[in-house]
């Protein structure tokens, strides 16, 4: 049997009673992030926290992961082990982490045990609550049948995001998740009837230090908390960060009775961090050598993203997708619990198509007449099945080009080249890089100029009248000048 097998520990109740639950230990072995106690009595139970006394001032949090034998545990440290000794004295807390919530969390910067980061004041007295809790069951949880508009066209028209659900947005290096997250933050957060929380896992310091400022400059972190585990600090703390800022969020949903836009970026570094735990415990790797417990760790934070009595957690998620490979047991284990499914394709990027999101493989559950409206339903369709005509063409056109199409392939072409740059649009965030105002457009103005397009009406338009601008009455206005 490996070391780190899991070994029945004595479970006497009366023991546990009169001891109380804050059992005492010392450092028995450091490995890096991991640690192991050893305990005289009782152990602690799988995930609880343990807090190391040493003398590096802010106790030193431990996460119980697995019972080495009948007086050892090993544990995931979630901060630096730097200078831990053996010997360090260990008390159990008795029970899972805890972090402060309540509205004085809003406009703050948390770290994954909700100590602030942000060189501000100390947080005032508030309630706890544990990062570890079951999902709610199934027959509490309510349909995510409306529609969240984002103000971005591409999204709003083929896959609209559901309020109350969960939505992520798929892509390699270097094809736009973030900037789309913070276009979203900086377009929906100020307009939005809620609290909003920002869960940065193995985020750069430097995009942290942007997005802080970045708020504060546009006015809406009063009503935003921001949660990080960056890039620098160790997996647990980057494993643990996700559950912290969805605790919070959970605690304004059911205590508060708010509407929450829980934002995560980037789901795969939580993916990430997992693996680097359970490597670091000697677990076997199972598939393309993830954690054998993938699945499980990607249900215990997605599951618990849910409208609750008519009040809703809203996820927009940032997932990494490695080398662009779609069939990443990372990436097909986050893709089975959404919603709406944003992906950003490499090409679109390759040719200036910002947002680069791929029209035919992007996809929502909302997208049926019943929700959307017949009108969208039919307009989305007819611009899927133009844009998937002209890749059809584009071997044949490279081959021989487009003068030898017919009358109604080049028809096809001309439009859909139209659709794609029509769907194309500068944002706010990048102003700074564009030199191009950002804007917002409506679903009902997004609909209406796809169906200006397909319906000819800007056949004899230059393809630039279209590109990076809003709605067609913006490129109106451009051609006009």
């Amino acid at each position: 049997m490996s070391p780190v097998d899991s070994i029945d520990a004595p479970t006497d109740t009366t023991e546990r009673t009169e001891r109380g639950t804050r059992a005492e230990g010392h450092v028995a072995a450091v490995r890096g992030a991991v640690v192991d106690v050893a305990f005289s009595g009782v152990l602690p139970e799988i995930e609880e926290a343990l807090s190391v006394e040493w003398d590096r001032g802010a106790p030193l949090l431990l996460e119980v992961a697995a019972h080495v034998d009948t007086r050892t545990v090993r544990c995931v440290a979630l901060a630096p082990t730097g200078g831990l000794a053996r010997g360090v004295p260990v008390r159990a807390t008795g029970g899972p982490i805890s972090i402060p919530v309540g509205d004085g969390l809003q406009g703050r910067l948390l770290d994954v045990t909700g100590a602030v980061r942000d060189d501000g004041p100390p947080l005032p007295e508030m309630p706890r609550a544990k990062i570890h809790r079951a999902a709610p069951p199934l027959i509490k949880r309510n349909a995510a049948t409306a529609i969240f508009e984002t103000g971005i066209k591409v999204i709003d028209l083929l896959a609209p995001l559901p309020e109350g659900g969960k939505a992520a947005m798929f892509g390699g290096a270097g094809v736009g998740k973030t900037v789309v997250v913070m276009e979203l933050i900086h377009s929906m957060v100020a307009t939005y009837n809620g609290i909003s929380v920002f869960a940065g896992i193995g985020e750069r310091s430097r995009e942290g230090h942007e997005l802080l400022h970045e708020m504060k400059d546009s006015g809406v972190l009063d009503r935003t908390v921001l949660v990080f585990g960056q890039m620098n600090e160790p997996p647990g703390a980057r494993w643990r960060v996700g559950l912290t800022a969805l605790t919070i969020a959970e605690h304004f949903r059911d205590t508060k009775r708010q509407n929450v836009l829980l934002l995560m970026d980037n789901v795969f570094r939580f993916v990430q961090a997992g693996s680097e735990v359970s490597g670091l415990l000697g677990r076997l790797p199972s598939r393309v050598g993830y954690q054998p417990t993938l699945a499980t760790e990607v249900a215990a934070l997605e599951e618990r993203i849910a409208s609750v009595d008519g009040v809703s957690i809203t996820a927009i998620e940032a997932v990494y997708v490695p080398a662009d490979d779609f069939t990443d047991p990372a990436v097909t284990a986050i893709s089975a619990h959404l919603d709406s499914m944003i992906i950003l394709s490499r090409g679109m990027a390759a040719e200036g198509m910002y947002p680069a999101v791929d029209p035919l493989a992007s996809s929502s559950v909302l997208l049926d007449p019943s929700v959307v409206g017949a009108e969208h339903f039919a307009v989305a369709d007819r611009v899927r099945s133009t844009i998937a005509h002209y890749r059809e063409l584009q071997d044949i056109i490279s081959l021989i080009g487009i003068e030898e199409l017919s009358a109604a392939d080049r028809l096809a072409v001309n439009r859909a080249r139209r659709l794609q740059r029509f769907l194309t649009q500068p944002f706010a965030v990048t102003e700074a890089f564009t030199g191009i105002k950002g804007c917002s457009v409506s679903r009902a103005d997004t609909v209406a100029g796809c169906k200006a397009i397909l319906d000819g009406e800007c056949d004899d338009w230059d393809e630039s009248d279209l590109y990076m601008t809003g709605s067609l009455a913006d490129a109106r206005g451009r051609r006009k000048t």
